[in-house]
């Protein structure tokens, strides 16, 4: 029997178009009038606060403080290191006046008489600003170690946005560490990427690798830079997250000094590391099928929603009254170490209707309940990430309320679980070891419809040689991802050099 998705276009007819239906039919976000800015909805926000909340109680048992940095940052700061501004310097958008004044044709201009003496930078990064406070902040080794984040927005100007995965504003959290030694700053830089690897593959369900970056994709001015690595379903990377460790190049530009234990001066090593709402693309991309979104349970905003069937008719009442006491007893259950979040829908408008928005925003699990439900004392349960019987049919279970009640906690968990696995499963059968260029070409062919990654061996080319392997992998639009964690040494030759291999490098189409 052919199914009748819920969405105009499916993943198979056009990956790219699918994912904008997703974000307009899941009312996770729209357009805002500016370019490549956007308005995020109440659903979409929801899941960005369950992933601050989450992600910010990791945060904060590694050591952290929250603060906050200003949203203007002096040009003159970014001009102290050449490096870092270099690779914002195409992005950044630019405060030069105070004032507007009216142009004498019903408009308004900005007036020459308002120019600012200093232009101010709209937060790209806050690398530059961080460090100046820490330069006040840290004198003697006694102020080590100063480890902060910050929530915020940024602004980078970017030419070609898709909504959430590149846009010229965005939400995300920034950490910045000082530290006394460059050893205890790597530890902290490595200690943040598993802080990162565990929340994507714990609360996203999003399996994801991770590793060190090549020297041409490091973030500019940092010695080292780890990923983590996501592949979507049409077999792109999505770089879910990023910790750098710094070294002392950002102090030794900003004078982040401090007097050892023996009296001597000493710079800084520091390390900065973040994710943004760049991760609910990912949960798009990866949990998504032809009906919408499916969300994860453990970032839900509403894990069961609970739709009472109201046809106008006087046993309406006693419908409500039974779902609310459902809702109830739902709250006082706990899943993955919370309450769990139950939400009543009494929205006005056709149940039938309310059922499939509630599937199109991947709401985990959808209660229908009806006059003979309540007579009967039972509920209809719809799982979201297993939506259809083998007829073809909406899986819509009956089941006995107390029974339910008593199983719901463990459905959320097994709902997690078993989006994870797919993903797990999807990646581990997207990745395929490749032996040499002529292998990679055929791989990555215009004819292959998913090539997914391929694991090559690689020497570390630096220099004019790794320039020339960038634009080798440039022609057939890949990069090079990462080099995965805890990989022993590798046989064989660079595929792109022929010199014997120090490790293995993932390569691939990204977004």
């Amino acid at each position: 029997m052919a199914i009748k998705h819920a969405l105009p276009v499916t993943r198979e007819q056009d990956f790219a178009a699918w994912y904008q239906a997703v974000i307009a039919e899941a009312d996770l976000a729209e357009e805002s009038g500016v370019r490549g800015c956007m308005v995020i909805r109440p659903w979409g926000y929801g899941i960005w606060e369950r992933i601050q909340r989450l992600l910010d109680d990791r945060i904060k048992a590694t050591g952290h403080e929250n603060c906050y940095f200003p949203l203007f940052i002096p040009l003159s700061y970014f001009e102290k290191e050449a490096e870092h501004v270099e690779g914002f310097a195409k992005e950044m958008a630019v405060v030069t006046h105070h004032r507007l004044v009216g142009d004498g044709k019903g408009g308004l201009t900005p007036d020459p008489e308002a120019k600012l003496e200093e232009p101010l930078v709209v937060r790209p990064t806050s690398e530059t600003v961080i460090g100046a406070a820490f330069a006040r902040w840290v004198q003697s080794w006694r102020d080590l170690p100063v480890l902060i984040n910050q929530w915020a927005n940024v602004v980078r100007w970017e030419m070609r946005t898709r909504m959430f995965l590149r846009t010229a504003e965005f939400l995300w959290q920034e950490g910045h560490t000082a530290h006394a030694s460059a050893d205890e700053a790597r530890e902290e830089t490595l200690r943040m990427l598993e802080v990162y690897r565990e929340f994507a593959e714990t609360c996203l369900a999003l399996p994801v690798i991770a590793g060190e970056k090549p020297e041409n994709e490091r973030f500019p001015g940092a010695v080292a830079t780890y990923s983590i690595e996501a592949m979507m379903q049409d077999g792109k990377a999505l770089q879910a997250g990023t910790s750098h460790f710094l070294g002392t190049n950002f102090a030794s530009a900003q004078n982040i000094r401090f007097q050892n234990a023996e009296g001597q001066l000493e710079l800084a090593n520091t390390t900065s590391w973040g994710v943004s709402t760049r991760m609910i693309g990912g949960v798009i991309m990866v949990h998504g099928d032809d009906d919408g979104l499916r969300v994860p349970p453990r970032i839900a905003p509403w894990q069961v929603v609970i739709v009472p069937m109201l046809r106008d008719q006087p046993e309406d009442g006693a419908i409500v009254a039974y779902c609310r006491e459902l809702q109830g007893e739902l709250a006082k259950l706990s899943a993955f170490g919370e309450p769990v979040r139950a939400l009543l829908d009494q929205r006005h408008g056709k149940a039938a209707n309310k059922r499939w928005s509630w599937v199109k925003k991947g709401a985990p699990v959808i209660i229908e309940v009806g006059g003979r439900d309540v007579a009967g004392g039972n509920v209809s349960v719809i799982r979201r990430d297993r939506l259809y019987r083998e007829d073809g049919k909406v899986d819509s279970a009956i089941s006995q309320r107390d029974a339910f009640l008593g199983e719901a906690a463990g459905l959320l968990e097994a709902i997690q679980a078993a989006l994870h696995a797919e993903a797990t499963e999807r990646l581990r059968d997207g990745i395929g070891p490749v032996a040499d260029w002529a292998g990679v070409e055929a791989r990555f062919a215009e004819s292959a419809r998913n090539p997914g990654w391929a694991e090559v061996a690689w020497s570390r080319p630096s220099g004019d040689e790794l320039d020339a392997v960038v634009e080798r992998l440039k022609a057939l639009k890949l990069t090079i991802r990462n080099a995965p964690m805890g990989q022993g040494r590798p046989e064989g030759s660079c595929v792109f050099t022929g010199r014997p291999a120090v490790e293995r490098v993932l390569i691939g189409r990204a977004y």
